[in-house]
């Protein structure tokens, strides 16, 4: 949706500006009417990257969590385990002497990463069927898609 709400300021900064560069009534709403089919398009074509892009990760999210060895299925949740680990010690006062405050902040904004990563790969693994199933009906029936 990032990529569709600029599309969407964007149209909308520009249609501010069109009452400025016509003078008559009906140039004015021929312009808007252009530039608003020109953000749906834009919008439909941001929303079909953002859904193929979505797809893609969780296909390869699932076929980590589909593959043959132990340590390809699980690294992502080992590796998160390691580093609430770390911020558990560091809590519990088992902290490393020579870690800085910034080493520290740095582990923290790597759980983040790694946090928002699992939740948005699982989300996106759980509607991407749907979206790619309604993508794809889109497509057969609208071939200007």
């Amino acid at each position: 949706m990032i990529l569709s709400d600029g599309i969407g300021a964007a149209v909308g900064a520009v249609a501010k500006e069109i009452g400025d560069l016509f003078t008559s009534d009906k140039e004015r709403l021929q312009a808007t009417n252009a530039l608003r089919a020109l953000e749906t398009d834009l919008i439909s074509k941001a929303l079909s990257y953002e859904a193929a892009l979505a797809a893609s990760q969780a296909a390869v999210i699932q076929a980590e969590a589909n593959g043959k060895s132990w340590i390809q299925r699980n690294w992502r949740p080992i590796t998160m385990l390691v580093f609430v680990g770390l911020v558990v010690a560091r809590w519990m006062g088992w902290a490393s002497p020579v870690m800085s405050e910034a080493e520290y902040l740095s582990v923290y904004e790597l759980i983040k990463i790694g946090l928002g990563g699992y939740v948005l790969g699982r989300s996106a693994e759980k509607i991407a069927p749907g979206v790619m199933r309604a993508w794809t009906s889109n497509r057969t029936t609208d071939p200007a898609l």
